[in-house]
């Protein structure tokens, strides 16, 4: 094997390790779980959510973020609930 192909599988192990989800949280500490793309869609879809990209004013983007904040919500769950608000109106 050539040295420069050496080279490159080091580096390529290093930008694997950089890529890899962190170490478990310290002792005391809860870990996140992490759900990868793959998983993520297939319980969101047991739980019959599509996804729907929509193109929205900066704006209005900021003030649902904040109103997400303010409750504590995700932004999926704010909304979904003004979409609810606004249909059944």
């Amino acid at each position: 094997m050539k040295r420069t192909d050496l080279e490159k599988n080091i580096g390529m192990k290093i930008k694997s390790q950089i890529n890899r989800p962190g170490a478990a949280g310290r002792i005391g500490q809860e870990t996140a779980v992490s759900v990868d793309r793959r998983e993520q869609r297939k319980l969101d879809q047991a739980l019959g959510l599509v996804p729907f990209a929509v193109k929205l004013n900066g704006d209005l983007v900021k003030h649902i973020q904040s109103l997400a904040q303010e409750r504590q919500m995700g932004l999926n769950e704010v909304v979904a609930e003004l979409l609810q608000k606004g249909l059944n109106n």
